[in-house]
């Protein structure tokens, strides 16, 4: 959540900044007012708080010395009694407008960078980069999309899945398996390789503790949520969730920053709202696997943009050496999530359909998460502080790896398979190529490609015997 001291104009804050950041996300600027109104509340609360507090210790003072005396104290003690009764209701009103404010400030997401790109339409995303050569089918080509090439290829089975755990579920087999640790050992030592710490993460996370990284609608729309022995939990994501909370209530030391993860999970999302979208094959499912970029830098200067920039090259060149044509967007202010001061999205190219999808979402969420998580910045501190700092954290996917898996099989198909790309072929266990092994016949159908070929060849066969009958038919006559 934003710090709120940005309401207080006393404090040296702002609230018009957060107006306009209000405007530029297409949400409603009276929040801002709401907030500073129960800001006042609640620290008219605090104050009367406060001078309870001042008076019961003033007056148990005199209580001390009248005891030490031997004198009466019965008036004071009557005294510290009946303030004692007005602490516990200003305590509770006090609890209930610091809560009451806190509600409606995480209503308020970050602070949009003046980069963004101000619309409320994805389709007027700035385009930053384009990388590559878009394929398309040339003449007398056919470029069959994801969906009909884990079919052809025989690398998931889509039927069973569903069969045994409903929609959107799948088997890998095989080479699709092998395709997926591929993707995942690559992606891992990609990042190892430039100066990453490897998390496997938990699947699952306490709801306080989900609470505290996923927004309200979250937990609706994206969480599973998990029953058994003690609390519910809730199912991940993405391991930018547990690494948040892997950080909560820490201090950073200045020289231990940048702190550089490459968190690795499975994740498992409800897609509520997703109906019809890329619903078939294993684009869009309910599990999947994700290697991510998860960084917390200093709030100094312009520390985390600069790594917003160098977490967006590294998943740049990931799909550059997986030979994968791809554009960067920069993503509308009306799009962003609440704690997005920035996002870009890599959109790589699928042929078949000729169109981008999104592979990867990279994300600068400033201090909005690290206040909320108290992750601080600095050494540990005792006593009252002026002014406290916390560290920006940054997210971006590398690979959610069934998703590019679609990509590479629509960019590397052949007319008989799936050529491998050269930097996952080490981690293929010697398979370099993977072949049809079903096939369209001329109804539509798809058919075992071997049984389809036998059958041919028997036809020929057949149709070559008739001939050959003939012709020794004909040169009797």
């Amino acid at each position: 959540m934003l710090d709120i001291n940005l309401f207080r104009v006393e404090k040296g804050g702002n609230p018009d900044l957060v107006r306009e950041s209000q405007r530029r996300r297409y949400a409603p600027v009276e929040a801002v007012d709401t907030v500073i109104a129960l800001d006042t509340t609640w620290r008219d609360a605090r104050f009367e708080l406060d001078n309870l507090n001042r008076d019961y210790n003033k007056i148990n003072k005199e209580v001390g010395k009248l005891k030490v005396a031997d004198a009466d104290a019965s008036g004071p003690i009557a005294e510290c009694q009946a303030i004692e009764e007005k602490i516990i209701v200003a305590k509770a009103a006090e609890a209930e407008a610091e809560e009451a404010v806190n509600k409606e400030l995480r209503k308020i997401g970050n602070l949009v960078h003046d980069s963004v790109p101000v619309h409320d339409d994805e389709d007027n995303n700035k385009i930053e980069t384009l990388f590559g050569v878009n394929r398309v089918a040339v003449e007398g080509e056919t470029l069959y999309n994801h969906v009909d090439l884990v079919n052809m290829l025989d690398i998931v089975d889509l039927e069973k899945g569903q069969e045994v755990a409903g929609g959107r579920a799948y088997y890998l087999k095989g080479e699709g398996t092998l395709l997926n640790l591929a993707l995942i050992n690559y992606a891992i030592g990609f990042l190892v390789a430039k100066g990453y710490n490897p998390v496997q993460t938990p699947f699952f996370m306490k709801k306080e503790c989900m609470a505290e990284c996923a927004q309200l609608a979250q937990f609706d729309e994206e969480l599973y949520k998990v029953s058994g022995e003690g609390d519910d939990k809730y199912l991940i994501a993405t391991s930018e969730q547990t690494m948040c909370a892997m950080l909560r209530h820490t201090w950073q030391p200045d020289k231990d920053l940048p702190k550089k993860f490459a968190g690795y999970s499975t994740c498992f999302r409800k897609e509520v709202g997703s109906h019809g979208r890329d619903t078939l094959g294993i684009f869009r499912v309910h599990q999947f696997e994700k290697v991510e970029q998860f960084v917390a830098t200093t709030s100094e200067g312009d520390d985390s943009w600069k790594m917003q920039e160098e977490m967006l090259d590294n998943s740049e060149k990931f799909y550059q050496a997986l030979e994968l044509p791809y554009r960067v967007v920069n993503i509308v202010s009306g799009a962003l999530n609440d704690a997005a001061a920035k996002k870009y999205d890599l959109e790589a190219w699928f042929p078949a359909s000729s169109t981008y999808r999104e592979l990867v979402s990279c994300s600068n969420c400033t201090d909005y998460q690290s206040r909320e998580l108290n992750v601080r910045q600095g050494q540990a501190k005792k006593g009252p502080e002026s002014t406290k700092s916390y560290v920006h954290l940054l997210n971006s996917t590398l690979t959610a790896t069934e998703r590019t898996m679609c990509c590479v099989l629509e960019n590397h198909q052949t007319p008989e398979g799936v050529n491998i790309p050269k930097v996952l072929q080490p981690y293929m266990h010697g398979v370099t190529f993977i072949p049809f092994r079903k096939v369209f016949d001329k109804k539509g159908q798809l058919v075992n490609k071997a049984e389809l070929e036998a059958k041919a060849a028997a036809d020929a066969a057949k149709k070559a015997a008739k001939e050959a009958a003939k012709a020794v038919k004909e040169m009797e006559v």
